[in-house]
């Protein structure tokens, strides 16, 4: 969402008092970024914001802050999915009850600032004017993924009411149907699980949204979370990233950056794809690698050095280069353009990660490299590699400011959205091409079971 916002008018103000926000939130990066602002006028106005990695509720009423939570904590986890939610009351005697903070199921109750607004104040909700969900108006957009936005006029609710514990995992997950909401006049629910009305109203309200930007449908959930590129690792040498961390994003500094995922897998067979974005344009130098690393093996020799990172360089790394061959510890270990043809820019990758038979196949737009097979289990048809006994991520490597890479593992897009609909044999996944036999998208609930 970092360049998108949904917002509407409001034109009956509700009830002023009270409100609640509830959102699921995975960040993509670490700058300040709005979750929802209420404006009624530049004076006056609501905001949940992430500033830059602090988070900050703040009313604003007559140009001053009236009333403000920010968090001791830092949201700097770009992994995973957070439950925020924001319950507002300016009725009640005690004054430290009129904003809270729910993360995760649990209230926060340690602020570096607080402010809390006198009783019954007008905390400058559901008033005439405009409401934003993911931007401040035209700026300071949220950089990452929403699901499950609530938004109600009228009534405080705790967390409680939008999710629960899972009685097995113990992790906080939301309700499936969440019930005995009342939303007032200007609540609204979004699921966006509609892929051609991206911001629908089911809250029975039928509140109509504006659009701006594109928002992508994506499988990443807060009950299936997926992996991305690892916007913490210290290897990347100023590249921006982008497109929810999928992406490897621009540098104008000619130096190598590596990115691994943010999930690595032990056991089990797993998919992903990877399009050459763009290319500095020659093959005669081998500028964009892409494959997989052993991080339990690289994450504190090759990361800590935050330098010019290349897991290609290691014996504990495969990439899979634009030059054509396969190459670890600094050499090509399968290196004829039959075997593994030269890619450009726009060719699609596919990887196969068989980590039971400790076997790895490449392929490019459709066909496996070397005549492989994935499927061919301990025969290892077309295998490029032997791997030792790790913990392997997949990963993307590239040189120049102008080589760029997008990853798929299984959300549905490159930077654009994937042409296909193939899932893997549990149904996870949203693939180009077609998951091999005994393959898994890699995400939560494929790892619990399989790695």
């Amino acid at each position: 969402m970092a360049s998108t916002r949904i917002y509407r008018s409001i034109s009956s103000a509700g009830t002023t008092t009270k409100a609640t926000f509830s959102a699921w939130v995975k960040r993509a990066g670490l700058a300040e970024g709005f979750l929802f602002f209420s404006k009624e006028s530049g004076n006056e106005n609501f905001r949940i914001r992430f500033n830059p990695t602090v988070l900050n509720i703040e009313i604003l009423g007559g140009g001053s802050v009236t009333g403000t939570l920010s968090t001791n904590r830092h949201f700097r986890d770009t992994t995973s999915w957070y439950h925020i939610v924001v319950a507002l009351d300016s009725t009640l005697a005690t004054a430290d009850d009129r904003m809270k903070l729910y993360v995760n199921g649990v209230q926060e109750t340690s602020f570096s600032s607080r402010t809390n607004p006198s009783q019954n104040y007008n905390m400058r909700v559901n008033e005439t004017g405009t409401q934003y969900i993911g931007s401040q108006e035209t700026s300071n957009y949220f950089d990452g993924n929403l699901a499950h936005v609530h938004y109600i006029d009228g009534t405080a609710y705790a967390a409680s009411t939008f999710g629960e514990t899972d009685s097995t995992s113990g992790i906080w997950k939301p309700k499936a149907s969440p019930s005995g909401i009342t939303y007032g006049t200007n609540g609204f629910f979004l699921k966006f699980e509609n892929s051609g009305n991206m911001d629908l109203d089911s809250s029975g309200n039928n509140l109509s949204f504006t659009t701006s930007g594109t928002p992508t449908q994506n499988v990443d959930t807060p009950t299936n979370n997926y992996p991305t590129l690892n916007k913490l690792a210290p290897s990347q040498n100023n590249r921006t990233g982008g497109n929810g961390n999928l992406y490897t994003g621009d540098s104008s500094n000619n130096a190598w950056s590596s990115f691994p995922s943010t999930m690595a897998c032990e056991s089990g067979k797993w998919y992903f794809e990877i399009k050459d974005e763009t290319d500095w344009g020659s093959t005669s130098d081998s500028t964009r690698r892409y494959g997989i690393v052993d991080l339990s093996a690289n994450i504190s020799q090759s990361l800590a050095s935050a330098g010019d990172v290349r897991f290609s360089d290691s014996s504990y790394a495969y990439a899979y280069m634009n030059e054509s061959g396969v190459r670890t510890g600094g050499s090509t270990i399968s290196g004829s353009a039959s075997d593994h043809p030269t890619f450009a820019e726009g060719d699609f990758i596919m990887v196969a990660m068989d980590l039971d038979n400790n076997k790895l196949y490449f392929g490019k737009n459709g066909t496996w490299n070397d005549s492989g097979n994935p499927a061919s289990g301990a025969t290892g048809t077309g295998s490029v590699a032997n791997l030792a006994s790790g913990a392997w991520s997949p990963y993307l490597e590239v040189k120049y400011g102008s080589d760029t890479a997008s990853i798929n593992f299984g959300q549905g897009y490159f930077k654009t959205a994937v042409a296909g609909t193939n899932a893997d044999a549990n149904g996870h996944g949203k693939f180009k091409y077609s998951v091999p036999s005994g393959y898994y998208a890699i995400c939560t609930k494929n790892i619990k079971e399989f790695g």
